[in-house]
């Protein structure tokens, strides 16, 4: 375990966030690392690693350093990586607005995070200048307003969560008092990467809004600590339904022992698996891009040594804003007039009578 001061419980988030570690001169302070290399990585993909996160590193290269520290392979250029392969732009009728299904939208109410990522999906926005004002926050609730089809409203950024409670708030209570909108969703990762922030007076304030639901992303068992766990149990005690959006990521968690580990521990803290996501084909990500055969195996590992409601949907994001799909392991080998021959989890063979 590395020597880290973790001497920040009692801090308050927004301190934490102040001391956050943004520049490679600090990084080097802590770690040994090549100072330009990671400079020219974070001029172009801004970093940001709270201090609650860094003490989660166990050791240089592991699970969660990869998913926070500035890597050069972020720079390769690759034809078919785009900076918006979803097709999010042309989706969006007004600013920091997609309106993908007919029903749905999501909303980004901030493009700030507790921790930057590299594999997010949106890395040509979050920490990137001020894309979020009160004017496109105005432009979006009154595109929710005009907008009888909506009717599920999903906040995400950025992190919505980065917002202080009032401004948050405000937001929300905009959005509930639009009579066709029934459903109001956060895409966060706070819980994970800042619990800190998630207090009894925030919890009280969500609770307010119902039905609300909250999608958390959490991509290994480590990132599960006591903090992480108490921050779910206070949303959770505040009857908000708990998801998580894991995202498939090599070298991270491509591996059916980790996930499965990963999948028991959510739902012992409340949170239940949504999303396993392939990782999106986005500019600056391909070294975290695993086989689509990689995340089927895993599917098949985990179903039938996990309860049905700990196995997540592993979907594919169709680039050019084609939406989602589920992607499945093949369980039936054959399909005659009245019978079905099957395969179980463990690859034994079925006939099932129709």
């Amino acid at each position: 375990m590395l020597k880290i001061d973790t001497s920040h419980h009692n801090e308050s988030w927004q301190d934490l966030l102040a001391e956050s570690i943004v520049t490679p001169e600090f990084l080097s302070g802590i770690f040994v690392i090549d100072k330009k290399a990671v400079k020219r990585v974070a001029d172009k993909y801004p970093m940001r690693i709270n201090p609650y996160f860094l003490s989660l590193i166990r050791t240089p290269g592991d699970p969660l350093w990869k998913q926070v520290i500035p890597d050069t392979a972020e720079l390769d250029q690759e034809i078919f990586l785009k900076p918006d392969p979803l097709g999010e732009e042309p989706q969006s009728p007004v600013p920091n607005l997609i309106h993908r299904y007919p029903d749905r939208v999501v909303f980004m109410v901030s493009n700030q995070c507790a921790v930057y990522c590299r594999h997010c999906m949106r890395k040509r926005r979050v920490g990137q200048g001020d894309m979020v004002s009160q004017n496109t926050i105005d432009q979006g609730i009154a595109y929710i307003r005009s907008t009888k089809a909506v009717r599920d409203v999903i906040l995400s950024g950025g992190d919505p969560l980065m917002l202080g409670n009032d401004r948050l708030e405000n937001i929300l209570s905009e959005i509930r008092n639009i009579s066709h909108v029934r459903i109001i969703r956060i895409h966060t990762r706070i819980p994970c990467a800042l619990p800190g922030r998630v207090d009894d007076v925030l919890a009280a304030m969500l609770g307010r809004f119902h039905p609300l639901y909250m999608n958390i992303q959490f991509n290994h068992p480590h990132e599960i600590t006591r903090e992480a766990a108490a921050a779910c149990a206070t949303l959770a005690d505040a009857g908000i339904p708990l998801g998580s959006q894991t995202v498939l990521l090599k070298g991270i968690n491509d591996n059916p022992e980790v996930m499965l580990n990963l999948m028991q521990r959510l739902l012992q803290i409340r949170v239940r698996p949504y999303y396993l996501h392939h990782a999106d084909p986005v500019e600056g990500t391909r070294h975290f891009r695993t086989a689509v055969e990689t995340g089927l195996k895993i599917m098949r590992h985990l179903r039938g040594r996990l309860s049905g409601i700990g196995v997540p949907q592993y979907m594919i994001d169709l680039p050019g804003g084609g939406g989602k799909i589920p992607l499945l392991p093949e369980y039936i080998l054959e399909t005659g007039p009245r019978t079905l021959k099957v395969k179980n989890f463990e690859g034994e063979v079925f006939t099932y009578p129709l």
